[in-house]
């Protein structure tokens, strides 16, 4: 098998054969004209149901994530609605790890749970508290490593093997990590999902998701819902996606080598109680995600002394670091989950501490990020 980046170039992407134009053209068409009844060209009929640029990014995700099948939607809530709609039926049980995405959190219980699903939450990083949740029921174990955003550590192989011996589908959200930095299938997890959003799609000008697996029956399963549901990514995102996809690994190269400078640089800061990052040594999960990623990811998560006022200030002054939602762009952000992406988990066993902060490190000059956020603590 080739390079990563070599893939990430040329898998799904052959130039245009009429007139040679190294980057494939998108395909803007919402049908396609048929030879006959029922006889379409390369089986283009809708574009719901497909179309060459979707295709395109799909056959380059697969690749990446070493799956055999990928499917790309209009966001990442979108892929996991359909993953878990492919998978579910009223009774069974989903275990989800206690430090995901509020969003996703907020799918299952509040469109899931009302149809008849079950779900609870366990720490992942806690093999035996996931043992002891596990129900005859359970149909899924869901992970998200490095999670959001107290950036815990799974170990997946592990998780894979309890999951498996319980009969369940093991679903790997991969979005903080990217395929570059780990790759859940090959540890034996059977889905990885992404918001490609984030770090797959990186300008912050793309909103997409994707499912990969190389489970042909569960791709069956899930290719129906999309074509049945439609939540598809446009061509013109899947175009940009791919584009995106292209530099990942430069890309995530950087973001790695500045989050781990600016988490070095905040350690022990006497304005911080914590500092979670998995490249620290001191973290917990930092031999785990040394043995199963190949970097540890742009995101850095701090907890401010003085509470939630003083996290609330911290926002206010840093300059490089914008306060916004999402993550995994180029530019650096600075959130604050308790009240952003996490707002529909408090009062749960989710809620995120008020003193918390979570930083997408892009990829301007560490020196420079370094400076914004240590200015604002110190201010």
């Amino acid at each position: 098998m080739t390079g990563f980046s070599t893939r990430a170039i040329h898998d799904g992407q052959p130039f245009d054969p009429r007139t040679g134009a190294v980057v494939p053209p998108i395909f803007l068409s919402s049908t396609f004209v048929q030879d006959g009844v029922g006889t379409f060209r390369d089986g283009y009929e809708y574009g719901r149901g497909g179309n060459p640029s979707r295709d395109q990014l799909q056959q380059q995700l697969a690749s990446l994530e070493g799956g055999t099948h990928a499917f790309a939607f209009g966001s990442g809530l979108a892929g996991e609605d359909a993953l878990l709609r492919a998978i579910l039926k009223p009774g069974d049980h989903v275990l989800m790890a206690n430090d995901v995405y509020g969003g996703t959190h907020r799918l299952v219980s509040r469109m899931f749970v009302p149809w008849g699903v079950e779900l609870s939450t366990a720490d992942f990083a806690d093999l035996d508290a996931v043992r002891a949740a596990i129900r005859p029921t359970t149909k899924v174990l869901w992970v998200e490593t490095p999670s959001n955003p107290l950036m815990k550590i799974t170990d997946l192989a592990a998780l894979a093997e309890l999951g498996h011996a319980a009969g369940a589908v093991v679903v790997a959200d991969n979005t903080f990590a990217s395929p570059f930095l780990q790759q859940p299938l090959a540890l034996g997890a059977d889905v990885v999902v992404h918001s490609t959003t984030k770090y797959v799609g990186g300008h912050s000008d793309i909103v997409g998701g994707a499912i990969v697996t190389a489970d042909a029956e569960l791709a069956d399963a899930v290719g129906f819902v999309q074509f049945g549901v439609g939540a598809v990514n446009s061509p013109f995102d899947a175009w940009l996606t791919t584009r995106s996809l292209k530099t990942l690994a430069v890309r995530m190269e950087r973001h790695s080598s500045n989050a781990q400078a600016v988490a070095e640089a905040l350690v022990g800061h006497p304005a911080l109680e914590a500092v979670h990052y998995p490249g620290l040594p001191t973290h917990p999960g930092h031999e785990i995600a040394a043995r199963q990623m190949s970097g540890f990811g742009g995101m850095v998560s701090i907890q401010v002394r003085g509470g939630a006022d003083e996290a609330l200030a911290i926002v206010r002054r840093t300059e490089l670091f914008q306060l916004a939602e999402s993550l995994g762009g180029v530019e650096s952000l600075i959130c604050y989950p308790s009240e952003m992406t996490h707002a529909s988990v408090k009062g749960t066993e989710l809620a995120v501490p008020t003193n918390l902060l979570r930083l997408s490190v892009g990829i301007e000059d560490a020196a420079d990020l370094i400076t914004d956020i240590t200015t604002a603590l110190q201010s």
